[in-house]
């Protein structure tokens, strides 16, 4: 569904509600192509997909087309002379678009008719030095974006397949705890911190399939679309050049120019006006859509390490061993490993059971009463601790 609101004087009315499908974009890209020649048309989206890394029927894959068909429409709208083509126009406001289609070639403009028609077997000579310099960039960057792109597919691949693995890896601490006393909680800490990652890793791949592999993919599709307007270029300066030769080789004194080759000339000049105003437009929106997402790719890996980094400092308190209950120190420091006191024997004969006013010390001190070892002398009682 697209809704069209426009001031424009060129629309019978304020607002258009259209249905559209992808063979619909398709369609008008085409026409822009045939009708504006000299212009750089952005390109569609790709209409398959790499298998393994987006499902095509999927929710997010549909949204990621949507928008990508959104910003297509976005970038003929900004253009100043794209925005006012008939076939745009059409595709725009035009309830029934079938219709429309079966004109076919009606509605070419010359110049397209022109430019698929220029003369063949013809070499051109050399191109100027500016349009030279654009075709050298434009395949040095369409490589090294396809680059990034094909080692972004794969890292892409493997953090889905790390993730399976994540989901798998979490829920066995989780069974493990169930069998174990004093383990239990931190074996719970370390599937649930897991568990956080995995949900964190998730977030990032989505960001990743959804924002920037459409991005690279838009932009050396971009780049196919450029040099498709240079060779057009080159063509009609080949065409342009090859009538100057048979003009060259007429045998008059001073040869008129034809009026077919002034039109070629005109026809080339402004190709090269309208290529080097395109290439500027280009490269700034370049510029402003490669700085917003490579600043999105570090805010994500920040945030997705962050969050892991967080999940496992948190299980850290879990996993610290608790320290065991001391005796307190009887006589000196903590380091004292016996201790000597006193008390007078009440009663008892030698060989026999003595009593004792400190009972109570191992009442309050049952793990030591085991390491003690009593000498008894008529009149004390000697504890050594062990």
């Amino acid at each position: 569904m697209m809704t069209l609101m426009s001031t424009r004087v060129e629309f019978d009315l304020p607002e258009y509600s259209v249905r559209r499908r992808y063979q619909d974009f398709d369609w008008l890209r085409n026409k822009l192509e045939e009708s504006q020649p000299t212009h750089l048309i952005p390109p569609l989206p790709e209409k398959f997909v790499v298998k393994g890394v987006v499902d095509r029927f999927s929710e997010e894959f549909v949204e990621t087309r949507r928008k990508a068909l959104d910003k297509f429409l976005k970038r003929i709208t900004d253009h100043p002379v794209l925005s006012f083509n008939e076939h745009f126009n059409v595709f725009l406001t035009a309830k029934d678009l079938n219709a429309y289609k079966r004109q076919g070639m009606a509605l070419l403009s010359r110049v397209g008719e022109s430019v698929k028609h220029v003369t063949g077997g013809y070499k051109l000579r050399s191109r100027p030095l500016e349009f030279a310099a654009i075709g050298d960039y434009l395949d040095t960057f369409a490589l090294k974006l396809g680059t990034i792109d094909r080692i972004a597919q794969r890292i892409i691949k493997e953090e889905i397949e790390y993730l399976v693995e994540l989901r798998e890896y979490g829920p066995v601490y989780s069974t493990w705890s169930a069998l174990e006393g004093e383990l239990a909680e931190p074996l719970e800490g370390v599937s649930a911190c897991i568990g956080n990652c995995s949900t964190a890793l998730e977030e990032l791949t989505d960001d990743m399939t959804e924002d920037f592999l459409p991005v690279l993919r838009e932009y050396i599709l971009y780049s196919d679309s450029m040099k498709s307007v240079l060779k057009k270029r080159d063509q009609v300066q080949a065409e342009y050049e090859a009538k100057l030769e048979a003009v060259a080789l007429r045998k008059e004194d001073r040869p008129k120019v034809p009026a077919d080759v002034e039109k070629c000339q005109d026809r080339m000049e402004c190709f090269n006006a309208d290529l080097k105003a395109d290439m500027e437009r280009w490269q700034s929106n370049k510029r402003q859509d490669f700085r917003q997402l490579l600043m999105g790719m570090a805010d994500r890996n920040i945030q997705y390490y962050e969050k892991c980094l967080m999940a496992w400092e948190s299980i850290i308190p879990l996993l610290q061993e608790k320290p065991e209950a001391k005796l307190a120190p009887i006589w000196g420091n903590e380091e004292t490993t016996w201790c000597l006191f006193t008390t007078t024997v009440i009663g008892g004969q030698p060989g026999s059971q003595p009593r004792y006013f400190h009972e109570d010390f191992f009442l309050l001190h049952p793990i030591a009463k085991h390491n003690i070892f009593s000498v008894r002398t008529s009149h004390f009682l000697i504890f050594f601790f062990f």
